[in-house]
Formats: C-alpha cells, structure tokens, sequence
C-alpha cells in the first residue's frame, strides 16, 4: 500500500450531511462526498492486510485494496477502471449499499474501519464529472437475442453484460420509466434519479433497447404492486422472439399484518406511499396522493424501507412520526470479536431518523383503532423475547395515536402469477428455482428461463442484485454460445 502506517496516523473521516432544516425543504441528495484530499487521506487508511477481508465482505467482491492505493497515488483513472471491473453501477452502491466491505474491514476489528464506501462515492463521482464513464461496444455481434424482464439493479447490470458480449438485449419494464425499486422506491433524497438516466443513455448506446410500460404476464386483480402497464406480452410471445429470457422483477409481495382494523382507511403499504412520490419529485401528476402533512404517522417496521417512510413523511410536514420495531432495541456498539468480519448487529440511526422520528423497540401492534372508517390510532403491547419466541409483556397496552399508517416489514416474495406464467417452479418462500453454480447457474426448470436478483435470492441489497445480474449474464452467455469471458 501507498502508505504503510496511514492507518495508525489517520482518523476515519465521516461524509458530510446538508443541517437537516435545510434538507427536510426539499428531495434532493443532501449527502457532501469526500474531496480529493479527504479521499486520499481515507485510503492512506487501508492496511496492507495479507488477507483483505472487504474483498469477500463486499458482494460484488470490489478490489478494495487496489482502489484504495490508485486514489492515494492519485490516479483516479485506474481507480475507476478498477472498480467498474465488478461493479457495473458504483454511483449506486457508493450512495445507498449499506457497506458490508467495511464491517469486514481488517482496521474494525478494533478501530474505525476504511470509509469504504465514501472512497467509491468519490471516485465514480469523480469519473462522471472527468467524462471517463463511456459506453463500451462489444468487439462483434453474435446474433443472439435476449430479454431481460425487470429493470432494477440486478436487470440492469444482466443487460449491460450482455450487451457489452455482443448480444442484442432488450430490457422490459413494466412500470413508465427504468430502474425498478431503485426509481420507484429509493427515495430521491438518498438517490437522485439522474444517476439512472445517465446509465440508461450509456447502455442505450451499447445497444440496450428498453421497452417501458411492458407488463410481462399479469398482475392479480387485488394486486398493491406497482404498475404503471400500458400494454403487456405474454411469456410465450416472448420466448419465440428471444433465444434466452432472463428474469430479474423484485420481491414485490409487501408482508402485510391483518389485524383488527386493517380495513381502515389510512393503512398503506410502504410501497403505495414511496413510488407516488418519486413520480411527483419526477414531475408526474398525481390524483389523491398519500400525504402525510399535518398528520400522525406510524411506521411499522424498522428497516431501510421504513426509514425512508419516516424521511419521506418529515418532507410532507408530518405532526409527528414513531416508528415501531418488534425485536428488542440492539446494542449501540457490536461484540466485534464475536461478530467480525461478519454484519454486526447493533443500533442503526439513519439520516431520516435524524430528522425527526421516535423509535419504538420490543412493541407489537394488536389493533388499528378508528371512527367512521378512519385510522385513528394503534393498540399496542410491550414484548419480551423467550427461548425464540415472542411474548407479550402483561399490563403494557397502550395506544399510540396515528391518522397514518405504513407497513415496513419487508417483502415475501416476487409476484407468484408471473413466475406462474412462465411455469417456472419456486423454491418454498416463493422465489424462482435456481442455484448459483458456475455452471448452469441461474437456470430455471423452463428451457432458455433465467431468474436472477430478488425474483430468485428475495428481498436483498442492491449490491447483491447487481452481482446477481452479472453472474446470471455470465450464465445466459455461456448457454448462447457455449462458453463465456464474462466476468463472474
């Protein structure tokens, strides 16, 4: 490494944020990267390790190292090339991948790990505003078509592998513009949209067509996923007109509670509320939005979704947000010589909770109270956890006002009718059947069927679809054309 003891000189430098007055006025990206010197200071940082951890913490196995010293010398040029040869979108990873590099970090075992991911930030900022990020044309055309069904992380980078080896992809989406969650469920203020637009116009000169509002199958009829369809094509259609299908749609099943009172109205999914306002924040017009101004609101379930509901309903104007979490509230520091390298559990506070939001741990919600029809307020009750299972506290019901209600609780599965529809057998959470061998990897029970991303592992990380999509284009390539020089 560059420098070989900037890991006992060196603090670890945090990014920036906007004051949260200023940012809560508006849906923009609020985050302030490294600069350059910061950067180089950063990686000065990294341990000349004989084993690096990062490299298998992270899921796209990004050369840390590398990156690392190419930014200390300065050569960001290298810096980019390195990273974009396992990651195909870095814009997207460096601003909303929850870092498992870094809890793997060699430095963590004891100290403050690599910042990591603000390395990456920087660099592939860096590299958009340098003009570095090009299409990339692939030497010669094979002739071989492929559709790509879904187009969130994992679809994108399956088709930009694809087409970089020569194939003629299309990329289908059902919904009116690309990106799947990362559009319309990421908020903007974690991840503006612009950083899809530019990847699309990139893939679009290596050849990608994307067809939106193209629903592949068909929805039921009580569906709550997203769909902004205007026309769709059946699975049959589409395997005589391509050689290879690849599907990549997410888990889009949202985990509902049917308690008493969840017909009332103000009870929504996460995932009814976020996308209407990624298309509002697009310049879309609405009829009857989900807002939460002046209101009440009570978010059940204490991940990444439901903290994006606690931002996006500060933004509205809220009266007052809590966010409920069943299992007990974690440590605010991990055991590290238990956990390293491995994801730690302990307290997470995110920027949205920053904003404003009171957290509620070990409470479970036994009824959704209302008049004329109208949420009003939740009951609740204290749990304990005993031997794996939950039990309620005695004495400790109480109720929680709320004019609003969103269920963050995560997501079952994909959408059972589509993967019906191409016969393909599901494993028993209901995801598409398919192992990860290197070797007829991602292949599903149908013939030239392919099932990558949250349509295959569930719900999971950006980071993980996008390795995904690029170990599955590997695989529809080599069953194309017999062998493949795709990465994996």
């Amino acid at each position: 490494m560059g420098k070989i003891t900037g890991f006992m000189e060196q603090e670890r430098l945090e990014e920036g944020y906007e004051p949260v007055a200023t940012r809560l006025k508006n849906y923009k990206e609020f985050v302030i990267g490294l600069s350059a010197d910061q950067a180089k200071l950063q990686s000065a940082r990294c341990m000349d390790c004989g084993t690096p951890f990062c490299n298998s913490g992270c899921p796209v196995n990004n050369i840390i190292p590398d990156f690392n010293d190419l930014v200390y010398r300065g050569d960001w040029a290298n810096a980019i090339t390195v990273l974009h040869s396992t990651n195909n979108f870095p814009e997207f990873t460096g601003r909303i991948c929850p870092a498992p590099c870094e809890a793997a970090c060699t430095l963590n075992v004891n100290d403050d790990a690599v910042g990591i991911k603000s390395i990456e930030h920087a660099i592939i900022d860096r590299a958009w505003a340098e003009g570095w990020v090009k299409p990339v044309l692939p030497k010669a055309k094979t002739g071989k078509t492929v559709a790509v069904v879904g187009s969130g992380p994992a679809g994108m980078a399956a088709a930009q592998q694809l087409a970089r080896a020569g194939h003629s992809v299309t990329l289908f989406e059902k919904n009116d513009r690309v990106g799947g969650l990362l559009r319309y469920g990421i908020p903007d203020f974690k991840m503006e949209k612009s950083h899809i637009d530019r990847r699309v116009a990139q893939m679009e000169a290596e050849g990608v067509v994307f067809r939106t509002g193209v629903l592949v199958g068909a929805l039921p009829a009580d569906s709550k996923v997203t769909n902004w369809a205007k026309e769709s094509i059946s699975p049959d259609e589409l395997k005589a007109q391509f050689d290879a299908v690849l599907l990549t749609g997410g888990a889009e099943n949202s985990r509902d509670l049917p308690m008493p009172g969840r017909e009332l109205s103000g009870i929504h999914f996460a995932m009814e509320f976020l996308p209407q306002q990624n298309k509002v924040n697009a310049g879309d017009k609405l009829k009857g939005q989900i807002r939460a101004d002046g209101k009440h609101v009570v978010v059940i379930g204490g991940g990444d979704t439901g903290s994006d509901c606690v931002g996006t309903s500060n933004r509205h104007g809220a009266k007052s947000v809590t966010q409920f979490e069943v299992m007990p509230q974690p440590p605010a520091e991990e055991d590290r010589p238990l956990t390293w390298p491995y994801w730690p559990l302990k307290l997470r506070t995110s920027s949205s909770h920053e904003e404003g939001c009171e957290r509620e741990f070990a409470i479970s919600t036994k009824e959704f109270l209302g008049e004329k029809g109208k949420l009003t307020g939740v009951k609740t009750v204290r749990v304990e956890w005993q031997g794996g299972k939950m039990v309620e506290v005695p004495g400790s019901e109480q109720v929680i006002k709320a004019d609003l209600v969103f269920l963050a609780m995560g997501f079952v599965s994909p959408v059972a009718t589509v993967l019906d529809a191409f016969g393909v057998s599901k494993d028993a959470r209901g995801n598409a059947k398919a192992s990860t061998d290197f070797t007829g990897g991602y292949k599903t029970n149908v013939d030239k069927v392919f099932a990558a991303g949250d349509m295959r592992r569930g719900q999971s990380l950006v980071v993980w679809a996008i390795r995904e999509g690029r170990q599955a284009a590997r695989s529809v390539d080599e069953f194309l054309m017999g062998a493949s020089d795709l990465p994996r």
